[in-house]
């Protein structure tokens, strides 16, 4: 029997990093069934309308969209279906704790496998106002700019 090793992304979440302000990441596993690991592997799932609630104790990943498998038969899942974050116990109590504080929340950023086993990049994350996202578009283009200029310096143009 061959066990996977490594790390391979199955998809990211790129528009939680503009909306949102990444304070923490916690790294959860996921409840699964056999035809959206199989779909997972195909590299089919996407993020867009996802984030993550704290209910009675446990974690839970909404809105994530596993597109159904395509040899599955009658047992295949639902597309939309709520799944179950695995997280330790103080993991969650912490979790609970801030997200309890106004304005923040848990966002997935990515989904992922890691020595065989579906993971999530989960992260603490407070939503951006619209000027903060000017800034960071601003300071990125001043940072595009400047490795341009490095860029033509090193190869002796002006």
């Amino acid at each position: 029997m061959v066990r996977e090793r490594g790390h391979k992304v199955i998809v990211t979440n790129r528009k939680a990093r503009h909306d949102y302000a990444v304070l923490d990441t916690y790294e959860a596993g996921l409840v699964l069934v056999g035809t959206e690991v199989k779909s997972l592997r195909a590299g089919r799932a996407s993020l867009v309308d996802a984030f993550a609630t704290v209910d009675d104790g446990e974690v839970w990943l909404r809105g994530v969209h596993i597109p159904e498998y395509d040899q599955g038969t009658w047992t295949n899942h639902e597309p939309r279906r709520n799944r179950k974050l695995l997280l330790h116990r103080n993991e969650i109590l912490r979790l609970i704790g801030k997200t309890k504080e106004s304005g923040l929340s848990l966002v997935p950023l990515s989904l992922y496998f890691k020595d065989g086993k579906v993971k999530v990049e989960l992260a603490l994350a407070k939503g951006k106002k619209s000027y903060d996202k000017r800034q960071d578009l601003a300071k990125r283009d001043a940072q595009r700019y400047m490795a341009k200029a490095v860029g033509r310096a090193a190869k002796g143009r002006r």
